[in-house]
């Protein structure tokens, strides 16, 4: 796909940010669009996982058929059945009349099944048969009918540990599954939030007929290294509440932060000497690395100690004379120390890379978290080939 026709996909659907991963998704929507194959879209709420079955429907040999999206974590159990496969007149106290479900009506057209991670077994065992046969039956009927639907789906579940828990089937979740596509956190597209937020802020001016609010260099620092947890739902809240309630447009960090939860500000990064750095996993895993390496170069100190006492004549046979003695000592030392940084250099080369991650990629951020100066930080990237 060219970035021209990228774009044009971004516009057509009011996808805003230029993220490698969230491209990506993109770019496997459109190519998988044109065959037949089952896609299951997984990401944290609030990513913008409904707009990738958009893009397949729209891209694929049945954009002129029908397109429908359920939500199955809103219907209730009860009714979940009567709602994608219809029921018959009298097939429960209230079904008054006969009910066409959407695998029906979706016939020769598009299904997006959004939280599919939140259906019931019994209906699973019904959706598994419509994927594998084409086949399903009403509700209160013995009719078998046939319907012809693509369907796409889309979970913010580990569906791992859902199969593991017993609440997901697993033979479903890889008929599901022909196709993944993942879409990022907005955690993970911090380059993105700015345009993210002027986008909304634009568009909550129109609403409410007001100046549109702007970020200054602080808040816009302080916005990119937030957790949001709710991603770009709560982002686009955000800004609407700024929008409505600020009266003056121009604004600050202070002024961001009575907007950002407390619980979600300590888990971001660090910004403007305020304490947001990382979440305690990340904390406590950094903390196991340099306990590695310091451990390490205990040992390493010990065992140059040995080699010392080698070199003194201890351990070895007495035939040897002094000079092979000291030689095999000499050849020993070099051999550990080869080791001890090799596999100093591999931890500390995981310790750089993960905060890297961490932080976006962000090198003053990384180096603050790391105690490293930032030329220092820069040489061992270098070093290390990050």
């Amino acid at each position: 796909m060219t970035p021209q026709e990228l774009q044009n996909i971004k516009q057509r659907f009011g996808i805003i940010g230029q993220n490698a991963q969230l491209n990506r998704a993109i770019e496997v929507a459109v190519q998988v669009a044109p065959t037949e194959l089952s896609v299951l879209v997984t990401g944290e709420s609030g990513v913008g996982k409904e707009f990738f079955p958009q893009i397949i429907h729209a891209n694929s040999t049945r954009k002129h058929g029908p397109y429908f999206a359920v939500n199955c974590g809103a219907i209730p159990e009860g009714t979940i059945d009567s709602e994608l496969f219809g029921h018959e007149k009298g097939a429960f106290t209230d079904a008054k009349a006969e009910r066409k479900g959407y695998f029906e009506i979706a016939n020769g057209g598009t299904l997006f099944l959004d939280e599919v991670g939140e259906l019931p077994l019994a209906t699973q065992v019904r959706l598994l048969r419509v994927l594998e046969t084409g086949e399903f039956i009403r509700m209160g009927s013995s009719q078998v009918m046939k319907t012809n639907v693509r369907v796409v789906a889309a979970t913010n579940l580990n569906m791992m540990q859902a199969i593991s828990d017993g609440r997901f089937r697993e033979d479903l979740y890889y008929r599901l599954n022909t196709v993944e596509i993942k879409v990022p956190a907005l955690r993970e597209r911090r380059d993105d939030i700015p345009m993210l937020f002027r986008k909304f802020a634009i568009d909550f001016s129109e609403k409410y007929r007001m100046p549109a609010v702007r970020l200054n260099e602080e808040a816009t620092e302080l916005m990119k290294s937030y957790y949001w947890n709710g991603n770009i739902r709560q982002l686009k809240n955000v800004a609407e509440q700024i929008s409505v309630i600020e009266h003056n447009h121009d604004i600050t960090a202070d002024t961001l932060r009575k907007y950002l939860p407390e619980n979600e500000r300590q888990n971001a990064l660090t910004v403007g000497g305020q304490k947001s750095l990382g979440d305690d996993n990340f904390m406590n895993e950094r903390e196991l690395l340099y306990k590695v390496l310091f451990d390490m170069k205990r040992d390493m100190s010990e065992m140059r100690q040995q080699i010392e006492a080698l070199k003194g004549n201890m351990g070895e046979p007495v035939s040897r004379s002094v000079e092979s003695r000291e030689h095999y000592a000499n050849a020993v030392e070099a051999d550990v120390y080869a080791e001890e940084v090799n596999s100093i250099e591999d931890v500390e080369r995981e310790l750089i890379r993960k905060t890297l991650e961490k932080t976006g990629g962000n090198r003053r951020d990384a180096a603050k978290i790391l105690g490293k100066s930032e030329r220092t930080l820069y040489r061992k990237i270098k070093d290390y080939g990050l």
